[in-house]
């Protein structure tokens, strides 16, 4: 269980960056799609997420996340440092919030690769976030690639398996839904949405303002 803090009245995120906020069960292929993403397209950063869970191998801190044990969590997430947060598999996880309204202000992108509970929350505070649910094409696809990784026990893919059916029943709180089935095909969507959603009226207002208020000011006597 977790519990999120006083939600404040619902808001555009400042700036002209957007904040896309990418959900998906464990083994469903969002880490490997964010990563694309993040290559293919410039002036968009990945949200780098504090954790009480142990790196897997591979991991660095900084880099896939910011390790730190639980009492340095619950000290930062006391002092309201966190824009949501969330305990999964008993494991906290949280989003910096100076961070993030620093970079959007500044008009970069940012992905927060969160799980439902983290962005219920980020939905709450920012009426413009774009939410992105990344499903597996069948549970069982889903356990076959949880396997391939390697890198957990069987009890614990079970677990996991057992929660994503949970997850998956959240998906249409999300406006668009990806199908990882095939990889390049997901990808192109992926991108479609974010191109997408950089064109939004607010975000290319606030990206070049003068040139709007010349453009679009109501004619004299309006």
């Amino acid at each position: 269980m977790s519990s999120s803090p006083p939600l404040q009245p619902r808001a555009a995120a400042s700036g002209a960056g957007s904040v896309f906020v990418v959900v998906a069960p464990s083994g469903a292929g969002k880490t490997s799609l964010v990563n694309a993403l993040l290559r293919a397209r410039s002036g968009i950063e990945l949200s780098i997420s504090f954790t009480t869970r142990a790196p897997r191998p591979g991991e660095t801190d900084g880099t896939e996340y910011w390790f730190i044990d639980r009492a340095q969590f619950e000290r930062r997430r006391d002092a309201g440092e966190f824009l949501e947060w969330a305990e999964v598999h008993g494991n906290l996880y949280g989003t910096s919030r100076e961070w993030i309204a620093g970079r959007t202000a500044a008009g970069v992108d940012i992905v927060l690769e969160i799980d439902w509970q983290g962005a219920s929350q980020v939905f709450a505070l920012f009426a413009d976030a774009v939410g992105i649910f990344i499903a597996p094409p069948s549970l069982e696809a889903l356990g076959e690639r949880m396997r391939a990784r390697g890198q957990d026990p069987e009890q614990v893919i079970e677990r996991r398996l057992a929660a994503a059916k949970g997850e998956l029943a959240r998906a249409e709180r999300f406006q668009y839904v990806i199908i990882n089935q095939e990889f390049a095909t997901a990808l192109e969507q992926l991108l479609s949405v974010v191109d997408s959603a950089r064109l939004r009226f607010s975000k290319q207002r606030a990206r070049e303002p003068e040139l709007f208020a010349r453009l679009f000011e109501p004619p004299s006597g309006s």
